[in-house]
């Protein structure tokens, strides 16, 4: 470490406390205030424009009522991502998934913030999180957290320099993802306008079920999990709009039998049978690789007739997915919708002839090619600022990124300092006894 700087943890340098549970009930002085969720708290910054309301005790409002400079952490979801909160207007609560960090004075809540950031870009601090299937950060684990920490006028100048490059970075990024935006808008628009609706005059508009053939798949079951016949399938995680990922394919017993009535021809259409809804519908041709490969019940398959070409029908089946056409015919929940062979029978199909669809396939082709070529360059930029990011970031926590000035206060003194407060604050909360015999206990003020 340079000169200066000391290890700490979280614990040793601010006060933290979990948020307020949610209350039932009725209670005692019970009143409403808004609260903010881990849904609220961005990397750097808060969404105030769609906050809840909270109905909690009077006598909470004050140890949950964020202040100025109090650092927001995520427990769980996306964990470590953490903003400071700023001076709003009235009282408002953060609930229990979220951490609240409030350092003492010699301590900026700027250098928390952005060494959180560097902890989780880093995969540091993977090593504190707990839990197999719901993954949290635990008060305890948050406390123990590490920390080279340098004199308090260091900080700032380290802080000072990372808002500068990071804003830069942060304005890339917004680029990247206005770009982007931009990418899947004129994609939609390309598909929406190669095929119309209505549809022109000497176009024929039938159904699905009378341009093609609707299968399901194999429902996937433990006892065909092993079996003398063990086939690749794919599946709805294997799928995507215009694109089939076989990097992570599965097995499954297929006699010979079922496997030929399940098995995959060449430029084959699958659509996702369940998914968000959003997403249902979700369609990709098969084009042969890899060779001999089934597919299970979550997905459908259109396998297109005589006087269709199967390219026409993947861009037709774009089309309705960004339409929102799958949704219509959905059902289930809000959270996960099914597309049935029976509804995806019946949704309309527009019908040009054979030449027609052949030269409206080879347009679209042409036009979408060209604008995704620039997808792969957004992509790699985006890349690299994540990394660049992490080496800024790794160059301020190493105390490279600064010069060091002997004249700076040693950090060991504040942390002294900080030690001596808390332990007075403690004995003026300790608790003592009332005449009477009864027990109370004085607040410390951290």
């Amino acid at each position: 470490m340079p000169p200066g700087w000391a290890v700490t943890t979280i614990g040793e340098i601010a006060d933290t406390c979990l948020g307020i549970k949610f209350h039932l009930g009725n209670v005692a002085g019970k009143h409403a205030v808004l609260s903010v969720g881990r849904e609220n708290v961005r990397w750097g910054r808060i969404e105030i424009e769609d906050m809840a309301m909270m109905e909690i005790p009077l006598r909470e409002c004050e140890s949950f009522c964020l202040k100025p400079n109090d650092l927001l952490i995520c427990k769980s979801g996306k964990i470590g991502r953490c903003a400071i909160w700023q001076n709003f207007t009235g009282c408002m609560v953060h609930t229990d998934d979220l951490h609240r960090v409030r350092p003492y004075d010699g301590i900026d809540v700027r250098y928390l913030r952005y060494w959180l950031e560097h902890m989780r870009l880093s995969g540091e601090l993977e090593l504190y999180i707990t839990g197999s299937r719901s993954k949290h950060l635990t008060q305890k684990k948050l406390r123990s957290l590490r920390l080279q920490l340098p004199p308090y006028a260091e900080q700032r100048r380290i802080t000072a320099v990372l808002e500068d490059h990071i804003a830069r970075l942060d304005a890339g990024d917004t680029a990247m993802a206005r770009a982007l935006e931009r990418i899947e808008l004129l994609t939609k628009r390309i598909l929406l306008e190669a095929v119309p609706v209505p549809v022109p005059v000497h176009w024929k508009s039938v159904t699905v079920a009378k341009a093609g053939l609707v299968d399901v798949g194999l429902v996937r079951h433990p006892s065909r999990h092993n079996g003398p016949y063990m086939r690749p399938y794919l599946r709805v995680a294997n799928v995507y709009e215009d694109r089939i990922d076989t990097s992570d394919l599965m097995e499954m017993d297929f006699p010979p039998q079922a496997f030929e009535r399940y098995r995959l021809k060449e430029k084959d259409i699958l659509l996702n049978e369940g998914q968000s809804p959003e997403h249902l519908g979700r369609p990709a041709m098969y084009r042969g690789i890899p060779a001999d490969v089934a597919f299970t019940n979550s997905l459908l398959r259109f396998r297109a007739k005589p006087g269709v070409l199967p390219e026409w029908a993947l861009l037709v089946f774009r089309r309705h997915l960004h339409a929102g056409r799958f949704r219509c015919e959905a059902r289930g929940t809000t959270t996960l919708a099914h597309l049935t062979a029976t509804r995806l029978n019946r949704v309309d199909f527009p019908l040009p002839p054979l030449a027609e669809q052949e030269d409206i396939v080879a347009d679209v082709r042409q036009k979408l090619d060209l604008i995704q070529r620039l997808a792969p360059t957004i992509d790699t930029v985006k890349k690299r600022a994540t990394e660049l990011r992490r080496s800024l970031l790794t160059e301020a926590f190493a105390g490279r990124l600064v010069n060091q000035d002997s004249a700076d206060e040693p950090i060991s003194v504040v942390l002294e300092r900080i030690r001596a407060e808390r332990a007075l604050r403690q004995r003026v909360g300790r608790t003592r006894r009332g005449r009477n015999g009864q027990t109370f206990q004085k607040e410390a003020l951290f």
